[in-house]
């Protein structure tokens, strides 16, 4: 059975897109296809000038690596490693030294006001805490896009605040392309363009 029907979305590059709907609507589906995930059974999929939907499990994943960074509802952090090697672990797969790897990390936690929890394993550290460490990681890579799906759900509204104004940060000041799955109206805000899906169907997308 069909999980989304007749999609028809171009997002600019620099945009920031939240894709709002009920449960079951194919939001996070729509997102895992964009962020080469999941794979559409036809039409065609393209970002940053890539057709993605053409590309091999070997060249998706590495165009993964290159040009996509996520952040999850629940970190995905490894508990056993300290919030600067979870922020590392994307860069495993550059051709870059060890010290390299180390640098770009410790900048990227800089830049989500954690250069004081670097050596702080997850279980150490608040939910906000966890998500900026998940935020530092998904822009390690300098990736062309961020793909989020619910970042603010499972944070109380003190941490999701400072996590959407650190996304909106990321799209104004440094042009990332940022697409936000969530259900709540106020995080959806501070996105400039919201698309609505209901059952499989983009509604509306303003």
């Amino acid at each position: 059975m069909p999980v989304l029907y007749g999609i028809d979305l171009k997002i600019l590059e620099g945009e920031f897109i939240a894709l709002m709907g009920p449960s079951g609507s194919g939001k996070t589906t729509l997102l895992n296809l964009i962020a080469g995930l999941d794979r559409a059974d036809s039409g065609k999929l393209t970002v940053a000038g890539v057709q993605i939907s053409k590309l091999s499990e070997t060249d998706l994943a590495r165009w993964r690596a290159f040009h996509v960074g996520f952040i999850f509802q629940f970190y995905n952090l490894l508990p056993v490693l300290s919030a600067l090697e979870n922020v590392e672990l994307p860069l495993q797969l550059r051709p870059i030294s060890r010290r390299e790897r180390r640098e770009h990390a410790v900048t990227a936690l800089e830049l989500v006001g954690l250069a004081d929890r670097l050596r702080h394993h997850p279980g150490e550290l608040s939910g906000g805490e966890q998500q900026r460490v998940a935020i530092a990681r998904a822009i390690v890579t300098d990736p062309s896009l961020i793909v989020a799906d619910e970042p603010t759900g499972d944070l109380d509204k003190n941490s999701a605040r400072e996590v959407l104004a650190m996304l909106g940060q990321l799209n104004a000041e440094f042009g990332k392309t940022i697409i936000m799955v969530t259900h709540d109206p106020k995080a959806a805000e501070t996105a400039g363009r919201m698309c609505h899906l209901e059952k499989g169907v983009l509604n509306t997308c303003a």
